[in-house]
């Protein structure tokens, strides 16, 4: 029976993932964290199987989280499940510790196989990231200036090729607009630009933008 643990900013998607789980008999017990504070509180009062993590969390990313996690628990294996279809968010997940990668699009039958197989001790990766991290691997004799960006950084660059401005991207990331200003004086450095036009132009040309 496995126990899991859903770490998602989004009541309904809390909700809805819990739906699913809770449907199925190999699944004996489904908990609830909001952010990164609250999911460490309860790994602290019980034992999980697996960690259904986000990346995009209020304060830091998933995937800055998922070591401090093993070191609360290291048998729990962390399934990232996220908005981001793009290779390189699963590349860095992986890298990061995490046994899975999984994109809040795929159906519900493939949500119940990838937490299945990583709370066997497994890796899961869907078909068609799968394929697409093969082509990344293929291709990677020049690799793009954004594959040295961090989570965060990447969720920066996303938000200002939106259009959002400095005080508008502290908000949605629960960070100060001084950090903000600080990631992307770091971005204009790593991707070798100059304004914050060229990196609305970089990411648009590079497909780093919208909601996947």
């Amino acid at each position: 029976m496995i126990k899991v643990l859903i770490t998602d900013d989004h009541p309904i998607v809390r909700r809805g993932i819990r739906q699913i789980l809770e449907d199925d008999e190999r699944i004996s017990l489904v908990q609830e964290a909001s952010d990164g504070k609250e999911m460490f509180e309860k790994l602290k009062e019980q034992l999980f199987d697996v960690i259904l993590l986000d990346i995009t969390l209020p304060g830091r990313s998933g995937l800055d989280l998922i070591s401090e996690i093993k070191k609360i628990q290291v048998s729990a294996a962390v399934l990232i499940l996220s908005i981001h279809s793009e290779a390189i968010y699963a590349i860095k997940a992986l890298k990061s510790g995490a046994a899975g990668y999984l994109t809040k699009a795929s159906a519900p039958d493939e949500l119940i196989s990838a937490i299945i197989k990583v709370s066997r001790g497994e890796r899961y990766i869907s078909e068609s990231l799968a394929y697409a991290m093969a082509e990344s691997i293929i291709s990677d004799s020049e690799k793009p200036r954004h594959q040295l960006l961090s989570p965060r950084e990447l969720d920066v660059l996303r938000l200002f090729a939106e259009g959002k401005k400095i005080v508008q991207i502290a908000t949605e990331l629960s960070l100060s607009p001084k950090t903000i200003s600080t990631y992307r004086e770091r971005l204009l450095e790593k991707l070798k630009l100059h304004t914050t036009s060229d990196l609305i132009r970089y990411a648009i040309m590079e497909g780093i933008t919208g909601q996947q």
